[in-house]
C-alpha cells in the first residue's frame, strides 16, 4: 500500500516552460549583480568557494561569473549553482516578479493526498531553497505546508539508484510503500531499481518513452490510493 509521494517539480507538479522561460532567464541577468554585491556574505562566499572548487579551483570572481552563466545556459545540475539561483530567485519571489507555477491538477491532487493521510516528498535537481520558493508563491497559495520534506542533489543524482535508497532510509518507509512521479525515464528507472512504485507524467512537451512505467497524462490520472 502506498503511503508516500515523492515526486518531481519540473514537467511534473510545473511547466517546463516556467523553469527554461521564466527561472533560468532570471537567474542568468541577476546573477553578476548578486555575486558583486554579496560575495563577501559567508554564505555565498561558501558556494562561491564550492562552484569554484568543481571549476577547478581556479579564477576570480569574474571569471567565475563567466563560468556560472555558462552553466545556467547548458543546464548544468551542479549542487552550488543551484544554491545560488535559489537565493537569486527568492529575491524575485520577494518582489513580486513572478510566482511559482504550479499545475491546477497537481495542487488539488496534492491536497487530497495530504488530507488523505499520504506523506508528500519532492526530490529535484533544484535546491531544497529553490523548492521550497517555488511551492511557497503559487497563485493556489503557499502549499509547503503540505510537505513532509525536500530533497536535492546533496542526496544524490537523479539518475542513480543510491539516492533513491538514501531517500528511502531518510523517509523510514519500505521502498515498496513509496510512489515516485516523474517525467524523466532514467529516474523513474533508477527509483523503480531501488525498490519504489513509478508512475510517469506526459505533461505537453514530454513525449516519453517510459518503457513499462505507468503512464498518466496528469495528477488527476495518477492512482496511489482508491478515491
Amino acid at each position: 500500500m502506498i503511503k508516500a509521494i515523492l515526486t518531481d517539480i519540473e514537467g511534473t507538479t510545473s511547466s517546463l516552460s516556467f523553469v527554461k522561460d521564466v527561472l533560468f532567464p532570471y537567474a542568468a541577468e541577476h546573477l553578476p549583480d548578486f555575486v558583486r554585491a554579496h560575495r563577501d556574505e559567508p554564505q555565498v562566499a561558501q558556494l562561491l568557494d564550492d562552484a569554484r572548487a568543481v571549476a577547478g579551483g581556479s579564477g576570480d570572481d569574474e571569471a567565475l561569473i563567466a563560468q556560472l552563466l555558462e552553466w545556467i545556459a547548458t543546464d548544468r545540475k551542479i549542487t552550488p549553482l543551484k544554491a545560488l539561483q535559489g537565493l537569486i530567485w527568492e529575491e524575485g519571489y520577494a518582489r513580486g516578479d513572478f510566482r511559482g507555477h504550479i499545475y491546477e491538477d497537481a495542487a488539488r491532487r496534492l491536497r487530497d493526498w495530504h488530507g488523505a493521510g499520504l506523506r508528500l516528498y519532492v526530490y529535484s535537481s533544484g535546491s531544497v531553497h529553490a523548492q521550497k520558493l517555488l511551492f511557497g508563491h503559487t497563485e493556489y497559495g503557499d502549499l509547503t505546508p503540505i510537505f513532509s520534506g525536500f530533497f536535492d542533489t546533496r542526496i544524490g543524482g537523479k539518475r542513480e539508484r543510491d539516492a533513491y535508497r538514501a531517500i528511502v532510509s531518510e523517509v523510514g518507509l519500505s521502498p515498496a510503500e513509496i510512489l515516485f512521479l516523474s517525467d524523466i525515464r532514467e529516474e523513474l528507472d533508477a527509483a523503480r531499481d531501488a525498490g519504489m512504485a513509478t508512475t510517469a507524467l506526459r505533461r505537453e512537451g514530454v513525449t516519453g518513452p517510459f518503457g513499462e512505467h505507468p503512464v498518466a497524462d496528469d495528477f488527476d490520472g495518477v492512482r496511489p490510493i482508491e478515491d
